[in-house]
């Protein structure tokens, strides 16, 4: 007998260049048109190759300031002086239909997604080490060495908050990260089949 696994919410988080993009887009090998990835509002400029619903939702301060005064997001905050927000309406839709929702947001979003909703995973995405995050920062090419140094900073804070999460993936070796997601994604599906559970939200 095939038991259908009800919708789940994770929120992924981790510092830039933890792997993040890499590890979902793993996931979603694995899980397939189950796994429905949150496409965020954001305020800031497309990098070359995003496409403009796909990868966000782009759009200018004005309108995000609208949508916020409207309480259309289930979570927002500003990172490196851009404003990032996950639409709620969005969110309640995937997972009420089945879906394996992911919430790939910064810290003060998981904290804000925290502490209006029930039922939801929290996974933090940790690098090997500062230094290696480093490198893979620079390997990208895009960003200055301030913007980089800003972003260790960064990083360094919301590695802190890692025991705040249910669950932390060190990233140290991809396909066994992307195995520890997979694994944690169908145990929490599981345990909500068996107890009846679903994420909720206020």
């Amino acid at each position: 007998m095939t038991v259908e696994l009800p919708g789940l919410v994770v929120v992924l988080c981790g510092p830039s260049g933890a792997g993040k993009s890499t590890l979902i887009a793993r996931l979603r090998d694995e899980l397939g048109a189950q796994l429905r990835f949150s496409v965020s509002y954001t305020t800031r400029p497309p990098r070359t190759g995003e496409r403009d619903g796909v990868d966000y939702f782009f759009v200018d301060r004005p309108a995000f300031e609208e949508l916020v005064a409207d309480g259309a997001f289930l979570e927002h905050a500003i990172v490196h002086t851009n404003m990032y927000g996950t639409h709620r309406q969005q969110v309640e839709d995937l997972a009420a239909g089945g879906a394996v929702v992911v919430l790939d947001i910064d810290v003060q979003g998981a904290a804000q997604v925290r502490a209006t909703s029930a039922d939801v995973v929290f996974v933090f995405v940790l690098p090997p080490s500062v230094e290696e995050l480093e490198r893979r920062l620079r390997g990208r090419a895009t960003d200055t060495d301030e913007v980089i140094r800003g972003r260790l900073g960064v990083a360094r804070a919301e590695m802190s908050e890692a025991p705040l999460f249910d669950y932390a993936v060190v990233n140290d070796d991809l396909e066994r990260a992307a195995a520890d997601v997979a694994a944690i994604v169908r145990a929490e599906r599981l345990r909500r089949a068996k107890d009846g559970t679903a994420a909720r939200f206020a």
